[in-house]
């Protein structure tokens, strides 16, 4: 079981994480989705659904240490085995307000809870098992804010927060390229999400990115496909 592959999936609850779940799950990985304590039951759900001796769910503040920890500790219980694959999914959005007119601080500590610290901890807590087995791959889900943050006018904490990840992944990824593990991100545009559709219900959905879009591209790059590929954030705009 150890030398099989084992993706740990931030923010697996979601509609892009359970998506991609499904898509590598049909590829042969086993999957470990990670996810906030409110999304218990719907990460329960989809390890019952993908098979629970191919899906472990476990739920936390997974900006935290110790979440990590044990949710590791139950990946390797029930998989047989540390992640040697990692998707991270897990951030958040909360704009809407000009910076100068913000009233505290509560948003831009929001988003650097939400985006920047959780894929902090989640490159500590992946990372040392892949470079021990020196090989890995890692993509991290940044946001087409990070090339254009001038189309995030009202959201500047979101902008500068996926850019602060994007960067900071990056930068690891030349750390552990001699290591044989790599790290690469996608820069999504809208994503044809329901939220998404409720949320914007004048606009066309078919120009957006699609589920099956996004999570073929991180396949790729999660692949031995793409063995010569680190450090790239990759456009994944579609027509938005």
């Amino acid at each position: 079981m150890a030398t099989e592959r084992i993706v740990a999936i931030t923010g697996g609850a979601g509609a892009l994480g359970s998506a991609l779940a499904a898509h590598l799950a049909s590829k042969g990985y086993r999957v470990a989705l990670f996810d906030t304590e409110r999304a218990k039951e719907r990460l329960a759900q989809i390890a019952t659904q993908l098979g629970n001796a191919n899906a472990f769910g476990h739920a936390g503040d997974f900006a935290k240490a110790e979440t990590w920890n044990a949710a590791l500790a139950g990946t390797k219980a029930a998989l047989g085995g540390a992640p040697t694959h990692g998707v991270l999914v897990a951030g958040g959005w909360e704009g809407g307000t000009p910076l100068h007119a913000a009233n505290d601080d509560s948003t831009y500590e929001k988003m650097i809870a939400l985006n920047v610290d959780t894929a902090y901890r989640a490159l500590r807590a992946l990372l040392p098992a892949m470079v021990e087995k020196k090989a890995g791959s890692i993509v991290v889900v940044g946001s087409r804010v990070v090339e254009r943050p001038w189309t995030s006018t009202g959201a500047a904490t979101y902008a500068a927060s996926k850019a602060a990840v994007v960067a900071m992944a990056q930068a690891v990824a030349q750390e552990v390229l001699d290591d044989g593990v790599r790290i690469n991100a996608i820069l999504p545009s809208t994503m044809d999400t329901a939220a998404n559709r409720a949320s914007m219900p004048k606009a066309d959905p078919a120009k957006w990115v699609s589920l099956e879009s996004a999570s073929s591209v991180i396949a790729f790059l999660l692949s031995d496909e793409s063995r010569d590929v680190s450090g790239a954030a990759v456009p994944v705009y579609g027509r938005a």
